[in-house]
């Protein structure tokens, strides 16, 4: 492989290898399939980041395909929701498919299937298929209606389409083996009947296609190069070739293309739900305001939030593609919103827990208007004009009778500067009955130039506009809130996750509109809300400056005399990598040392995590031999030769470095 091509991911590695060995490249087709049963979430950004990535690093086209196959959860609003939100994301789609679209063509071959003895009708309850399905450790029994013949199985199956029968009292299941290993393989269903209005073909079926039946086989009629998914698809990966071998049969020459499915690891993060089931209950029972909700993980929900797309791309290109499922921390989500914010968002300044500030000195009836810029990183985002008057609001916590000389912002006897303004000194202070204070008072510098430490915002009362802010915490108090086999998640919903506030805006922003991103000045950045009105502004906070949160999660006790452990193992097959690169180029007793530690990592590899290998460079040799040593462990183990296998050995076999050679032949 040569030095461009060494950062693809496992996904990328695969299609070239395909190119290699003779796919033809107009041949790359993707998809991506959600089902519209609900609104897409951040875990999709990733599925949809990594097969619209792969159009366009290919130039191939990406389908969009609903899988519509369940009518009593699916609905036209979130196939229109589904829709707008990957436009908002950037990406275009070459063809909008439906499942629905080929159910004649799977009847079709479902009747083939019938006629070949490949699926029969069973005529049990659900509870005695359950039961005569055995588990994963004891093996399935035919069922008494496995053995019907061709033609009753043909009649009663055309008899379900027909309606004549209630829901529940057949299925149309495949006939593949009751006892194999993998549970999904002891005759799957393929067919159940529905008799629920679809909200595309109407009341034309009754019954309806599974999802293992009816996804892979829109894979092969859509001609898709490559179907991935997520790695909870992986058992099922068996059946999927299952259903493609047979139907293959019957249309491979108006479709010659077999699909091959690949699985990678989903996105998981932290103090969030990854489950539209779930997510609806959270709707339904109005603990959100909807599946929008800027509380909510769903698309729709973070970019009424103040998510911009390049923040949520660029947070999957972060994460990046692995094979082995973990948990991103929501921290850095938030990470990328701030710094793509920090480049876009104009500076305004709003006062959001005000306190009265009387600068006495100033004269009652004069105004001034400052130059403030508008974002000090970008040149071309110019400059504003901000009131300022005798009285103005500042934060109450940036005010303190007396504090530590830590404290750099405004206390009584000390100086600190107002935002594109003057230096104001603390002089004394009003209070209510109840001691709190009311107002506070202060004087003014004309001399601007003082060096002083403390910078405050404010805003000019008298100027000042009323607005609604909506602050917002973690939805979940709970890290994994879905993760505990002994409570609900809904046991871990944040009651405080929605705190509105009446805030005091600069004047400048009176004529913002739905969706304007800001930052508040030392507060955070914000977006105005959906709810907004020229009457009525209303602003979320998308994410503070900071991550507040770090500080709150509880520390590792310090011991001086330990080394700190890395938070994270690095995979075994990234270290044989590092050990590879090095391995020419050391001295006999530390290459043998390195070959002991690569035989000892290589138990920890699988070979789709080897695979990939096979193709490097000839000029790596140390890469290729630590390649091959691993290799030696996963043949040793059981792993079964192929003719990659046997291509990457015999290509060693020839080469000109004599370790490389001499491990190839002891494989």
């Amino acid at each position: 492989m040569s030095e461009e091509t060494k950062s693809l991911n496992f996904i990328e590695h695969i299609i070239e290898e395909d190119l290699a060995n003779g796919l033809s490249k107009d041949k790359l087709r993707f998809r991506f399939p959600p089902e519209p049963n609900g609104y897409l979430h951040i875990g999709h950004t990733k599925a949809i980041g990594i097969s619209f990535g792969l159009g366009e690093t290919y130039n191939a086209p990406v389908n969009l395909r609903f899988d519509d196959t369940n009518p009593a959860k699916e609905e036209q609003e979130y196939v229109d929701a589904i829709k707008r939100d990957i436009q908002w994301l950037g990406y275009e789609w070459a063809n909008e498919f439906y499942s629905s679209d080929y159910f004649h063509k799977l009847y079709d071959w479902a009747i083939q299937l019938i006629k070949d003895g490949k699926a029969y009708i069973d005529s049990q309850s659900s509870k005695a298929m359950a039961e005569q399905k055995g588990t994963p450790t004891q093996p399935g029994v035919d069922g008494p209606y496995r053995n019907r013949t061709v033609e009753e199985n043909l009649e009663l199956f055309e008899r379900m389409k027909s309606g004549e029968f209630d829901e529940g009292s057949h299925i149309l299941r495949a006939k593949i083996d009751m006892q194999h290993p993998n549970m999904l393989m002891r005759d799957p269903i393929m067919y159940r009947i529905l008799k629920k209005q679809h909200h595309r073909t109407g009341d034309e079926w009754c019954i309806y296609p599974m999802y293992d039946w009816t996804h892979g086989e829109s894979d092969y009629i859509e001609q898709i190069s490559h179907s991935l998914c997520s790695l909870e698809f992986k058992p099922h990966r068996e059946l999927y070739d299952w259903f493609k071998e047979h139907v293959y049969g019957y249309a491979s020459e108006a479709l010659p293309m077999a699909p091959k499915q690949r699985e990678f690891a989903r996105l998981n993060l932290s103090y969030t739900i990854m489950s539209k089931r779930k997510l609806l209950k959270l709707v339904e029972e109005g603990l959100v305001s909807g599946w929008d909700d800027p509380r909510m993980p769903t698309i729709s929900g973070l970019r009424r939030r103040g998510y911009t797309p390049n923040s949520i791309r660029k947070f999957i290109e972060k994460v990046g593609v692995a094979k082995r499922e973990n948990v991103i921390d929501v921290s850095l989500l938030e990470f990328c919103i701030r710094e793509d914010l920090n480049q876009s968002a104009p500076r305004v300044m709003a006062v959001l827990d005000p306190v009265k500030l009387v600068i006495t000195n100033y004269p009652d009836d004069k105004e001034e208007w400052f130059e403030a810029e508008n974002n000090p990183g970008d040149e071309k985002a110019g400059s504003r004009k901000v009131p300022f008057s005798k009285e103005l609001y500042i934060e109450r916590d940036d005010f303190k009778e007396e504090a530590s000389n830590k404290f750099f912002r405004l206390k009584l006897g000390s100086e600190v500067r107002l935002k594109n303004a003057y230096i104001i000194k603390g002089e004394s202070v009003v209070k209510d009955a109840k001691g709190n204070i009311k107002e506070i008072h202060c004087t003014y510098s004309t001399d601007t130039e003082k060096r002083i430490k403390g910078t405050l915002h404010w805003v000019s009362i008298k100027h000042a506009i009323k607005a609604e802010v909506r602050e917002y915490d973690r939805l979940f108090v709970d890290e994994a809130p879905d993760s505990h086999q002994d409570k609900d998640f809904m046991e871990f919903v944040n009651p405080n996750s929605l705190k509105t506030i009446e805030a005091f805006i600069e004047p400048s922003l009176a004529d913002v509109k739905v969706g304007d991103p800001f930052q508040f000045q030392r507060l955070g950045y914000f977006n105005v809300d959906d709810d907004s009105t020229a009457e009525h502004l209303i602003f979320n906070k998308t994410v503070g400056l900071r991550d507040s949160w770090a500080k709150q999660k509880p520390k590792p006790q310090q011991n001086q005399n330990k080394p700190q452990q890395p938070q994270q193992k690095r995979p075994a097959i990234e270290v044989i990598k590092q050990l590879g690169k090095k391995y020419t180029n050391v001295p006999e007793a530390k290459q043998e040392k390195s070959r002991a530690e690569i035989l000892k990592l290589a138990e920890e590899v699988s070979y789709d995590d080897l695979q990939p290998l096979f193709n490097t460079a000839a000029k790596k040799a140390g890469t290729r031999i630590a390649t091959m040593i691993t290799l030696s462990v996963l043949l040793k183990n059981g792993q079964k030769r192929n003719e990659d296998i046997d291509a990457f050995i015999e290509k060693a076999k020839e080469d000109s470095n004599d370790l490389l050679v001499a491990e190839a032949n002891l494989v």
